[in-house]
C-alpha cells in the first residue's frame, strides 16, 4: 500500500482521527501498530507494552476530547501509539535519541502529556487530583487513567483508589491487564485477576450483558440494571466479592482490549456514568508482533530487531566485559552457593537485574515481590532480623519511592539489609525519570549506612563478599551503572573489602584526583594522558562515600592545594560535597573543583553522550586537569 493512502498519515492530531468512520478505526489501529514495529526496529524502545494498548490508545482518542480531557499513562512506555498521534509521528524517529523526544510522557513537550510519568503506579492519584479540580472548577472534563504493565501491584495505586471511592470524582480507571511487567506478573491480585478472566460460567453471562447494552445501552435504566447484573454475577460464579467494587468503584469488564469497536462502544457508555469506574481490559503485550507476543520479556525493549523475521540485532562487542547486573547475578550465586542464609529480593525486576542466575538456580531463596519497592525493602528487614541476609536489588531511581523504609525499617534498627543499587548515575536513553542522580547522596546521609560503589567488577564482586560476611555490619549498600566495566577476567577468588578504605591508583605531586565508583575508570585513563604533558596526578578511588576514609582524606589535604572530585551522581550534596565537609570541618583550604551531575534535569541520550554533556567524561577530566593546574 503506498504511503499516501495510509490514513495514518492524515492524522497529525486526535481531532483529525475524529473525523473518520468507526470502522476506519480498524485499519488506523492497523497502520499505528506497523509504524511502531518498523520505526523501533532500526531506534530501540519499549515496543511490546506500545503493541499491547493500540486499540486502547486509537479508542481513547476517538471517543476523548484530547487534550481537554486528560488521559493519564502509567509508566509511560505503553505511550508511544500516544505520542504518534498527537503530533509526533514526524518526530518519532527521534524517540529517546539525544536532542530528541522523550520516550515517556513529559507535560512540556506536549499539551497531550497530561502527566510526566516513567515510574509505575502513579497515575490514578494523579488523574483523581484532575478530576477533583475539574469538579471544583465546574469543568465538564473527562479524566482518565490508564494502568498496567504490573503497575496495579505498586502501594500507591492502592492508596489513589482507595482515596478516589471515597472521593466520588468523575474518574474513569482502565486496567491494562496483560499479566505481565517486564517479567511473569505476580502475587495475589494477579491470581484475582486471573480468575475473573478465566471463569467461563461467568464470562459467558456477563456476555449476554453486554450484548443487552449494546442493544439498550442509553439511560439510566440500562445502566443501573447492568450494574445489578454484573454486581451478582461476580459474587455467584466467582465466589468473592469485587476487589474493586469494594472500593466504590463500578466495575465493568474484562473486555477485549483489542476489540477496537466494541472498546469505542463501551467507552462511550462509561463516558457518561459520573463518579469513578473501573473498566478491565485483557490485551497482549507485544499484540500483532509473533515474537513479540511469545517472548514478552526479551521484546519489552529489544534493541534493534528484524521486522519481518523478529531476529535481534546484537551489536558487534568491543571486548568481552560483562555488564555489572551480570556481574552482580553471578557473584550473588556463586556467594548463596556458600552462604544459605543469602536470599534475593527484587520488585519486579528479575531479568533486568539479573537475580533471574540465582532464581534459575534457587528459586526458593529468590523472591520477586512485583511493583512493590516498598515491601521489597521492609520485607527483607524482615527476613534480616531472623538472621537471614537479604540482597535487595533495587534501580536507583525506584528506591526513592522506599526512602522511608530504608531509613525507618532498616537503618534505624541496624539490620543487615545489602542494597545492590543498580543503575545508579545516568542510565541513558531512558532520561530523567530513570537516571539514578540522587543514591550517593541520599545513602551518605543514614547514620550507619556503609555507602560504597566500586569502580569495576572485581571491586563489584568483592563488595559484595565484603558485605555478607558475618563480622560486616549492616545496612550496607553498593551502588553500580548501568552498562558494561572494563576487566575481562573478573571471576577471581574473592578478597575482603576494608570498610571505609579507599585504594590509590596512582601518584602524583601536581593535583589529586578523588573518585567514586565506575567514573574512576575515565579519571584513570584521564591521569595517563595528562602525564603525556607532563602533569603529574595522584588519583584515588575512594569506594566508599560513607564511612569517608578520613586517613586518605587528611593525606590528600596535606600534600595538595588542587584537588578534582568526580562521581556519577548529583554534585550538590553528594561525593564532592562530603570531601568539601570534611575539608571545612578539619581547616584545610584547598581549591577542590567538583564534577559529576549538574544541578538540572539531564534529559536522555546514551550514556556517553550524556557523560560528555556533564563534563566528567575522560576529555571533561583532562580539560579540568589542565585549567586547575594553570591556576
Amino acid at each position: 500500500m503506498p504511503s499516501s493512502e495510509r490514513l495514518l498519515d492524515k492524522i497529525e492530531t486526535p481531532a483529525d482521527l475524529r473525523k473518520l468512520d468507526r470502522l476506519d478505526l480498524i485499519k488506523v489501529s492497523d497502520e499505528l501498530r506497523r509504524f511502531i514495529i518498523d520505526e523501533l526496529s532500526s531506534n530501540p524502545g519499549h515496543l511490546g507494552a506500545s503493541l499491547g494498548v493500540v486499540e486502547l490508545t486509537v479508542a481513547l482518542h476517538y471517543v476523548y476530547n484530547t487534550p481537554y480531557d486528560k488521559i493519564v499513562w502509567d509508566v509511560g512506555h505503553q505511550a508511544y501509539g500516544h505520542k504518534i498521534l498527537t503530533g509526533r509521528k514526524a518526530a518519532f524517529r527521534t524517540n529517546r535519541q539525544y536532542g530528541g523526544i522523550s520516550g515517556f510522557p513529559r507535560m512540556d513537550e506536549s499539551e497531550y502529556d497530561s502527566f510526566g510519568v516513567g515510574h509505575s503506579s502513579t497515575s490514578i492519584s494523579a488523574a483523581l487530583g484532575m478530576a477533583v479540580a475539574a469538579q471544583r472548577l465546574g469543568e465538564d472534563r473527562k479524566v482518565v487513567a490508564v494502568i498496567g504493565d504490573g503497575s496495579m501491584s505498586g502501594g500507591l495505586a492502592f492508596e489513589g483508589m482507595n482515596n478516589a471511592g471515597n472521593q466520588k470524582a468523575d474518574l474513569l480507571v482502565i486496567l491494562n491487564d496483560n499479566n505481565i511487567s517486564i517479567d511473569q506478573s505476580v502475587g495475589a491480585l494477579k491470581e484475582y485477576l486471573l480468575d475473573i478472566t478465566t471463569s467461563r460460567t461467568y464470562n459467558k453471562f456477563k456476555d449476554k450483558v453486554w450484548n443487552f447494552l449494546g442493544r439498550h445501552r442509553r439511560g439510566r435504566r440500562a445502566q443501573s440494571l447492568a450494574s445489578r447484573i454484573e454486581g451478582s454475577l461476580k459474587g455467584t460464579f466467582l465466589h468473592q466479592s469485587n476487589l474493586f467494587e469494594s472500593l466504590n468503584f463500578r466495575y465493568f469488564g474484562p473486555i477485549d482490549g483489542h476489540d477496537i469497536l466494541h472498546l469505542t462502544r463501551v467507552l462511550e457508555d462509561l463516558r457518561n456514568i459520573p463518579g469513578p469506574k473501573l473498566l478491565h481490559c485483557k490485551t497482549i503485550k507485544g499484540k500483532g508482533f509473533p515474537q513479540a507476543e511469545q517472548n514478552q520479556t526479551v521484546f519489552h525493549a529489544p534493541g534493534k530487531f528484524d521486522k519481518c523475521t523478529g531476529e535481534l540485532i546484537k551489536p558487534e562487542k568491543s571486548s568481552r566485559q560483562p555488564l555489572y547486573q551480570e556481574v552482580f547475578g553471578n557473584t550473588l550465586l556463586e556467594l548463596a552457593r556458600t552462604n544459605d542464609r543469602i536470599v534475593g529480593i527484587t520488585p519486579a525486576m528479575v531479568s533486568g537485574c539479573s537475580l533471574n542466575i540465582m532464581m534459575k538456580e534457587m528459586p526458593d531463596r529468590c523472591f520477586d515481590v512485583g511493583i512493590a519497592e516498598q515491601h521489597a525493602v521492609t520485607f527483607s528487614a524482615g527476613l534480616a532480623v531472623e538472621g537471614m541476609v537479604p540482597f535487595c536489588n533495587v534501580y536507583s531511581s525506584f528506591l526513592q519511592r522506599a526512602y522511608d523504609q530504608v531509613i525507618h525499617d532498616v537503618a534505624l534498627q541496624k539490620l543487615k539489609v545489602i542494597f545492590c543499587i543498580d543503575r545508579g548515575g545516568l542510565v541513558g536513553s531512558d532520561g530523567a525519570t530513570h537516571h539514578g542522580f540522587f543514591d550517593l547522596s541520599y545513602m551518605r546521609n543514614i547514620p550507619g549506612m556503609t555507602a560504597s560503589a566500586p569502580m569495576d567488577e572485581i571491586e563489584l564482586r568483592n563488595l559484595m563478599y565484603t558485605a555478607q560476611l558475618e563480622n560486616t555490619p549492616g545496612p550496607f549498600s553498593i551502588r553500580y551503572p548501568r552498562g558494561t566495566g572494563v576487566i575481562s577476567d573478573w571471576q577471581l577468588p574473592f578478597e575482603e573489602i576494608p570498610v571505609g578504605k579507599a585504594r590509590r591508583i596512582s601518584e602524583g605531586k601536581d593535583l589529586a584526583i578523588l573518585s567514586i565508583g565506575h567514573p574512576g575508570n575515565f579519571a584513570a585513563e584521564a591521569v595517563k594522558k595528562a602525564a603525556e604533558q607532563g602533569i603529574s596526578v595522584e588519583h584515588w578511588d575512594m569506594r566508599f562515600v560513607n564511612p569517608i576514609d578520613k586517613e586518605t582524606l587528611h593525606h590528600v589535604l596535606r600534600n595538595f592545594k588542587k584537588i578534582i572530585t568526580v562521581e556519577d551522581g548529583f554534585i550538590k550534596g553528594g561525593f564532592g560535597s562530603a570531601v568539601l565537609e570534611f575539608a571545612a570541618d578539619n581547616d584545610y583550604h584547598p581549591h577542590i573543583e567538583r564534577m559529576g551531575i549538574p544541578d538540572y534535569w539531564v534529559a536522555h541520550g546514551t550514556q556517553k553522550e550524556l557523560y560528555r554533556e556533564c563534563g566528567f567524561d575522560t576529555q571533561g577530566i583532562i580539560t579540568a586537569i589542565s585549567r586547575l593546574h594553570s591556576i
